[in-house]
């Protein structure tokens, strides 16, 4: 049994710090690391991406809504097609910056408000991967594991990774519980980590209600941007690995 562990970061804007990039890089195995449209800025990308290299970790691109104000956590309405061209512009500034650097990005993941919206539609979910994957076809989609999000990469027939969270609590029908809501984010390192492990072994989203719903899990999101996100990486880390459950970079699937 084995699972990637992965956590968005390149958040940072000028002199304002978001996270510890550093720190966090070397615990996880995939980074999703902002293109500028929500957070970041090409010198934090550059500089993330290249601490990512150094420490043999993979190489997401991470769109969301452009809304640096709102942190790409308000939900926007744009055109479709400006939203997939939005979508175009982030991933390619990705491709490009790590092709200077010599590295390579291998997956996406939709970022925030805009990964919640396309986890309750399947064709908004859709025309986002299909804007990523005309930028490159081979791109790696991650997706929140048992949502729309899923049926619509299992449609295009793309590689896709399915993702839980570890610091998020869950609705029934496996989506994430509103910010707003008290108890849906998880600050607690060692309730992080159990939760994971239980999960992981059951192969199902365990929700705040208990129900089980089965799916596979290829990779565990830890957000950067947490006070306890570190404390949370090394707990579920190493709960984890005490549970013999390896910790390793997705390959991607297509069924």
């Amino acid at each position: 049994m084995q699972v990637d562990l992965n956590a968005d970061m390149g958040e940072s804007f000028g002199p304002w710090k978001m996270g510890d990039d550093a720190s966090l890089l070397t615990t996880v195995t995939s980074a999703n690391i902002a293109c500028g449209a929500h957070a970041g800025d090409p010198d934090v990308m550059a500089t993330t991406m290249g601490i990512a290299l150094q420490n043999g970790v993979g190489i997401g691109s991470h769109p969301g809504l452009p809304d640096l104000q709102g942190f790409g956590r308000r939900r926007i309405q744009m055109p479709t097609g400006s939203l997939q061209n939005s979508i175009r512009c982030q991933v390619g500034a990705s491709l490009g910056m790590a092709a200077a650097l010599g590295a390579k990005v291998r997956h996406v993941k939709l970022h925030g408000a805009l990964g919640n919206m396309t986890s309750e539609d399947e064709d908004m979910a859709r025309a986002c991967y299909e804007a990523a994957l005309s930028v490159d076809e081979n791109l790696i989609v991650m997706v929140l594991a048992a949502t729309a999000q899923e049926r619509a990469v299992r449609s295009l027939g793309c590689k896709f990774a399915c993702e839980i969270f570890a610091d998020r609590a869950y609705n029934d029908d496996a989506t994430l519980v509103d910010r707003s809501i008290p108890g849906a984010v998880i600050h607690d390192p060692k309730v992080a980590g159990q939760r994971m492990v239980d999960m992981v072994k059951a192969q199902a989203i365990i929700t705040d209600s208990g129900k089980h719903i089965e799916t596979p899990i290829d990779t565990i999101c830890l957000h950067g941007d947490t006070p306890t996100a570190v404390q949370i990486a090394a707990e579920v880390r190493s709960a984890l690995e005490d549970a013999k459950i390896t910790v390793t970079q997705f390959a991607g699937r297509t069924a």
